[in-house]
């Protein structure tokens, strides 16, 4: 039997002397996970974590992380970074402060296909405006041309998920993608970021706030306080829930008589 694509087992990382993540072990295959927790659950360290992008002077340990059977704790930085994109990707939060202010958004998507494969500029570029028309981008010739602060934050998420997407990567992190749009645009994004991992068949971790989102969209769903996982279910058995945090969460939701 081969290995899950993604193995965790007791990983830890600590970060100013805070242990912001403690224990977590997850193992998965090409399946959607969804992580849910209130801010400073440590759900974007982990991510982090898995990805090798931890703040100078974090601290990670583990027994084991793995993607696909490769040791990530052993790996170098040089490993790493053709690892990332290629084999494992993350979608951040704000697409405002993750796309290059400096460079228009078709260049930036072009050199990810520059960077992960053997393409001369030409063909970079034309693979760029067909991963804006994959991310239903109307007149991708035009926006590949315009700058982040040009943007709407809706379609400066969908260039995001079109950059994250262009080395068809195995894992697909996706930290809070949609906390930043009104709750119109968000579905539309989640909706597109779901036909695409379906269409490519990768896995996905979804991380996020919201149970709803997170319960409409993934198979399984872990539940994070002060860096630990303190309860992981199918997301059908979600409303059966047993600990008092995730009982919590669950009481916490809006709704129309609420």
């Amino acid at each position: 039997m081969s290995p899950p694509l993604l193995e965790i087992e007791d990983l830890q990382v600590r970060v100013g002397g805070h242990e912001a993540v403690r224990g977590v072990s997850l193992a998965m295959n090409r399946e959607r996970v969804g992580i849910v927790g209130e801010s400073g659950a440590g759900k974007s360290v982990l991510a982090r974590a898995i990805m090798g992008l931890l703040p100078e002077g974090a601290e990670r340990t583990a027994r084991r992380l793995a993607l696909d059977g490769i040791d990530l704790l052993a790996a170098d930085e040089a490993e790493m970074r053709r690892l990332r994109g290629r084999r494992m990707a993350m979608i951040l939060q704000d697409p405002r402060f993750s796309l290059n202010p400096a460079m228009p958004v078709g260049e930036q998507i072009a050199e990810t296909y520059r960077a992960h494969g053997k393409f001369s500029a030409r063909e970079a570029r034309e693979r760029a405006i067909a991963a804006l028309e994959a991310v239903k981008i109307r007149d991708p010739e035009t926006v590949a041309r315009r700058y982040p602060h040009q943007l709407s934050g809706g379609m400066g998420q969908r260039i995001m998920i079109a950059m994250m997407l262009a080395p068809d990567p195995d894992l697909l992190i996706a930290d809070e993608p949609t906390s930043a749009l009104d709750a119109g645009v968000a579905l539309e994004v989640l909706a597109l970021l779901d036909a695409e991992v379906a269409r490519r068949d990768m896995a996905i971790i979804l991380i996020s706030h919201d149970l709803d989102l997170v319960a409409a969209f993934c198979d399984r769903v872990l539940v994070m306080e002060q860096g630990q996982i303190v309860e992981a279910c199918a997301t059908a058995d979600l409303a059966q829930a047993t600990h008092p945090y995730t009982r919590r969460l669950l009481a916490a939701r809006l709704t129309l008589d609420s």
